[in-house]
């Protein structure tokens, strides 16, 4: 753990918090941790929206189901 921690630049209380799933961690010290630990190439695969299925069925249901385009008024022959 200590060696891991000063590769990441950070202290093993805060490798702790990692472990622990504190939402208070950066994301840049966790890409350091995975830097470390020679895993960052998996970081990309994260938020790649190709391989997130319940992200796209959410974005999908809030699509609207049927688009109306509103018409100009029509200008008066008379007028």
């Amino acid at each position: 753990m200590a060696v891991v921690a000063e590769r990441a630049f950070t202290s093993r209380s805060t490798l702790q918090r990692i472990e622990a799933g504190d939402a208070n961690v950066g994301i840049g010290i966790y890409a350091a941790v995975l830097h470390a630990l020679g895993l960052l190439d998996g970081l990309g695969e994260i938020a790649d929206i190709a391989r997130d299925s319940v992200g796209q069925a959410l974005a999908s249901a809030d699509l609207p189901k049927r688009v109306r385009l509103k018409r100009p008024p029509r200008a008066d022959a008379h007028g």
